[in-house]
């Protein structure tokens, strides 16, 4: 590997230039980190981040290859996401020469190695792997690309010699970053747990925070014993999506289930598919999964097709007549069969979760846990920890009275590790922890007054100048235009700034609806995001209407409820929320809350506020400016976004310099509602 130009951590060459950058950074000079996500693994990118002895590590960029190229989860090469920090560097007065290290997000020599292992250890049937075509994970073409990397950066940039890459663990990646971005003072111990699809060395990693100090306590050197693969696999043959794609969609076909573990029927028999061992040890039993070999074509053997039945085949997935709707329940006779097998799944997810982390509790004395790794999407376990650790719990267990504290970053799958990467370099060279996160804004930059406007040319397209948000008057202008027009039922998106970084949308490129008109599901599955109806809409809030309507819990209140900005972590709704707000409460009275701050979102906390004087709610629906596809990036992408949706009625597109341009669609595809309302509201004003 380091005759292609990677080096170990370890390494003499990574030694040197460890000690060259710590005595730059002595000096009192900036240094530069880019964290690279390679191809070979999903969701490639690159992170940008600068370091000085003052400050620590500030996050500039996390571009993620798949919202340049429209490939989602794609395993390519990052070209495009690197062309765009090069245009990030030069806005800084900078190039990609000033890059002072360039670092991976996985040690390819640790990953080459448990994966030989792996096959080894289980061996003959892991020899089924070597012909696995369906792999999400792993690309093999795309492997072979990733050894080019080197001189694939050079090229690309013309520099003089191949680019020097310094390899850091996965897992340490995670916890890094992840807990240099919460909010915990390191004052008492602080736990990390990293649950994955899988990492270098294995699928669960644990870590305690000790005076500034990360240690590493633990890895299950497995990549079959794997939280991260029992959820996508049970989610993909049984609801009938591919991986990456199964698991958010089965978690909400969980609250259409039985979510009664003395009740659901399949609950008990399917836990047995896990063997929960000492200290928090989680490992699969291959007397019924069947994923440590042959995850696609029979991932179950008969003990679990008797509990699940057949699994749905590589074939058969997003196969209409295979994939899983709530609204067949009416006439399919299976349907409810399907959604109690999801809630029997979620269950068991969540037994799992808290069996890991009651291990790492009582190792650690630790009562602040900060969970990553890609299982940290699961909104719903997350709030099932912060229920299960309280009080009663620490003072059986610990002997003190205090609860649970939980904080998730906004990025704790893959697109988080080319953060995490730079981060471990930056204190190897001797930088302070850094700031914690208060917002995710950081994929891309803003676009241009332009770049909006020449995209906006095209004959199916209108638009209309229609304020400028760099002033207190003109943000607030053009925050009331968008409620007044949310209050119409209309179904509007925004487009402005630096794109959010992770698969939440939270503000940046967002679609937006009336929370108070049940009605506004089924208009935004059907006529603007064409998707399943078991999907639900995320409540956007303020700090006071999030109060207000959800039990914002104790456990995660650290920084002012810090933990509920980025739509990781679901709210048990109020009694009163329901009917109120139906359109972001989910079948089992919960909802994935995102907290808005007038000091990272200006405009949508100003558009919430506007939405309290006109439906009387400071919450909005909100769900991601996308169809069928990433999230949209680019000026362009965003008007095709519009064009693939026939419901959606403007999207306001914000230039860098505030100018705020709407643009909806022409010709025979324009609705007049857009120009109706916009008439109106002149009228009720003049």
């Amino acid at each position: 590997m380091s005759l292609a130009g990677f080096h170990a951590n370890d390494s003499h060459f990574t030694v040197r230039r460890i000690n060259e950058l710590r005595a730059k950074l002595a000096r009192g000079e900036t240094v530069y980190l880019a964290g690279l996500g390679l191809p070979g693994t999903h969701n490639s990118g690159v992170a940008l981040v600068e370091v000085t002895q003052a400050d620590g590590p500030r996050l500039i960029i996390n571009n993620e290859e798949e919202r340049f190229s429209g490939d989602k989860h794609t395993t390519q090469y990052p070209r495009a996401a690197l062309d765009a920090m090069r245009n990030t560097l030069r806005g800084m007065g900078l190039d990609i020469a000033d890059i002072d290290a360039w670092l991976t997000s996985w040690d390819y020599p640790d990953l080459t190695g448990t994966l030989v292992r792996s096959i080894v250890e289980e061996f003959p049937d892991g020899l089924k792997l070597l012909r696995t075509k369906n792999s999400v994970s792993f690309d093999a073409k795309r492997l072979e690309q990733m050894t080019r990397t080197p001189k694939l950066l050079r090229k690309q940039f013309g520099l003089p010699a191949r680019v020097p890459l310094m390899m850091m663990p996965h897992h340490d990646n995670h916890a890094w970053f992840s807990f240099a971005a919460s909010p915990f003072p390191d004052d008492e111990p602080v736990a990390i747990a990293v649950l994955d699809g899988t990492g270098d060395l294995g699928s669960v990693s644990t870590y305690v925070v000790q005076n500034g100090a990360i240690t590493k306590l633990y890895c299950n050197d497995s990549v079959f014993d794997s939280l991260g693969a029992f959820y996508s696999v049970i989610s993909s043959t049984q609801g009938g999506w591919t991986w990456l794609s199964s698991e958010g969609r089965y978690m909400g076909a969980a609250a259409w289930g039985n979510m009664d573990r003395a009740s659901n029927p399949y609950y008990a028999r399917l836990r047995e598919v896990l063997d929960f061992g000492p200290d928090g040890e989680i490992k699969l039993n291959r007397a019924m999964g069947n994923w440590y070999c042959d995850p696609f074509d029979t991932p179950y053997k008969q003990p679990l097709i008797d509990i699940l039945g057949e699994p749905l085949k590589p074939d058969q997935l997003w196969n209409p007549d295979a994939v899983l709707r709530v609204e067949d329940i009416q006439h399919r006779p299976d349907t409810q069969d399907r959604l109690d097998k999801a809630a029997a799944t979620q269950l068991v997810f969540e037994d799992a979760m808290i069996h890991v982390v009651a291990g790492l509790l009582r190792r650690t004395g630790a009562h602040r846990v900060v969970l990553t790794g890609g299982v940290a999407l699961n909104a719903l376990g997350n709030m099932r920890l912060l229920e299960y650790f309280d009080e009663a719990w620490f003072e059986r267990e610990q002997g003190r009275k205090v609860r649970l504290h939980l904080w998730m970053p906004p990025t704790p799958g893959d697109p988080g590790v080319t953060i995490g990467a730079a981060w471990i370099f930056a204190h190897l060279i001797g930088a302070p922890r850094g700031a914690p996160m208060t917002h995710a804004f950081y994929c891309g930059d803003a676009p241009a007054a332009p770049e909006i406007a020449s995209v906006l040319k095209a004959d199916d397209i209108n638009s209309k100048t229609i304020g400028d948000i760099s002033t207190p008057d003109g943000l607030n202008a053009a925050a009331d235009l968008m409620a007044y027009l949310v209050a119409q039922n209309g179904i509007i998106a925004l487009y402005q700034g630096a794109a959010e970084t992770g698969p939440r949308a939270l503000g940046h490129r967002s679609i937006f609806a009336s929370p108070c008109d049940a009605g506004t599901r089924e208009r935004l599955n059907e006529r603007v995001k064409y998707r399943e109806a078991i999907r639900p809409l995320a409540p956007m809030a303020t700090r006071e209407a999030a109060l207000e309507y959800f039990d914002l819990l104790e456990g995660a209140s650290d920084a002012d409820y810090n933990a509920y900005n980025y739509m990781v972590l679901t709210a048990q709704s109020k009694p009163h929320a329901r009917d109120k707000i139906p359109a972001v409460i989910h079948a089992d009275g919960t909802g994935r809350i995102q907290i808005v701050r007038a000091e990272d979102d200006p405009l949508t906390h100003a558009y919430l506020k506007a939405l309290g004087r006109h439906i009387g709610v400071e919450l909005s629906v909100n769900t991601s400016f996308n169809v069928a596809g990433p999230i949209a990036q680019t000026p362009q992408q965003a008007v095709e976004t519009l064009r693939r949706s026939a419901g959606l009625d403007v999207v306001f597109m914000v230039a860098a310099d505030g100018t705020v341009t709407a643009a909806w669609h022409g010709g025979e595809r324009d609705s007049g509602r857009f120009t109706a309302w916009l008439a109106e509201r002149s009228r009720s004003r003049a």
